[in-house]
């Protein structure tokens, strides 16, 4: 759950809130609440008006609302992110607060700044946006980039810094997901599996083409290497949260394939010394699905050119700081427990 730099942490949280499932074996000790929704602001958003809706002031409901509709890519029916929730609570906070900035002029903006990738190597790029699944010593990198496929296939040098990527953390595969917007402002989605390992990487591709929960409706487009294959998806409400489980499925039916006669997992392509590393690797695994790397050092800053000027929710706003996060938070904690333990008289 944390990193090792970060462990004595722990003990600080109360809570967890999450719009995902929860696949590590091993949960944390406080409580913790999982709800499918569009965006976890929402999740945030909830609590606080439920909980102490007096702390809600227009600095903090701007971000909550931004981040709700970036997530939910402008509420759009059609893309199939925003649920009834999500909904719900952009249309209070706008009620609660008439002058924050119309949702398409917010959207445009901070969707202009996580699509701006100008000025990033391919190993920022990859790391920007990305989550790692950790299956019985098998490591994949599932990472989200903002740019037509076509165009990230071009880029100088790339195979090189995509092995580079893979070996410098370990990843026996790594999926790219890419989206962006077409002419008409409608998602396009792609997708690339780059994986020196041809059993594994057969085995993944497989179990993707014939995945019917969801469907993918990948059409292959060419390829710029036999490490590599790249696809069109053509069912664009497949986002990486609900990729996620069929890749997964991918990896059990690799494991299965691979599991030798006395019913120990070998490994295709490698040397004997290498497959039993990799089983000493997996019989130490104590976490499997999805995780962060306990080790990976802290993600490169973002480049001053991709962020967004004239941003609407930098008009006129106070700068948010570490300390109005933690006062915001007490205020929180204090309210609810005067509302739980309301003083005698």
């Amino acid at each position: 759950m944390w990193e090792r730099s970060d462990a004595a942490l722990e003990e600080a949280v109360a809570e967890v809130l999450d719009h995902r499932p929860i696949e590590q074996k091993h949960c944390p000790p406080c409580h913790v609440s999982v709800e499918l929704v569009g965006s976890c602001a929402t999740l945030v958003a909830e609590r606080i008006l439920q909980g102490a809706p007096e702390v809600l002031d227009r600095q903090t409901a701007s971000l909550l609302h931004g981040t709700i509709i970036l997530d939910c890519v402008n509420m759009d029916v059609k893309i199939g992110k925003a649920t009834p929730k999500d909904s719900k609570y952009v249309e209070k906070l706008e009620a609660l607060f008439p002058d924050l900035p119309q949702r398409k002029d917010i959207f445009d903006s901070l969707q202009k700044a996580k699509f701006d990738v100008s000025g990033l190597s391919t190993e920022q790029m990859l790391r920007k946006d990305q989550k790692t699944i950790y299956r019985q010593g098998t490591k994949v990198a599932i990472s989200a980039v903002y740019m037509d496929l076509e165009v990230f296939l071009q880029r100088l040098d790339l195979l090189e810094d995509l092995s580079a990527f893979c070996h410098d953390h370990s990843y026996d595969a790594l999926i790219a997901m890419t989206i962006f917007f077409n002419t008409q402002n409608e998602p396009v989605r792609q997708l690339a599996v780059f994986c020196p390992h041809s059993a594994l990487r057969m085995t993944i591709c497989g179990v993707l083409e014939q995945s019917t929960s969801p469907p993918l409706k990948l059409t292959p487009i060419p390829s710029i290497s036999p490490d590599l294959q790249a696809y069109l998806q053509g069912n664009t409400q497949v986002s990486r949260k609900k990729f996620l489980p069929v890749l997964q499925e991918a990896l059990s039916a690799y494991f299965d394939s691979t599991k030798m006669p006395s019913g120990q997992p070998g490994v295709v392509g490698m040397s004997r010394e290498q497959e039993d590393k990799e089983l000493d690797k997996a019989s130490n695994s104590l976490i499997t699905g999805l995780s962060q790397d306990e080790e990976d050092p802290p993600l490169p800053p973002t480049p001053m050119n991709s962020l967004v000027d004239e941003c609407p929710l930098d008009q006129g706003l106070p700068k948010l700081s570490a300390e109005a996060v933690f006062e915001k938070c007490s205020q929180i904690s204090l309210s609810q427990c005067t509302r739980a333990c309301p003083s005698n008289k």
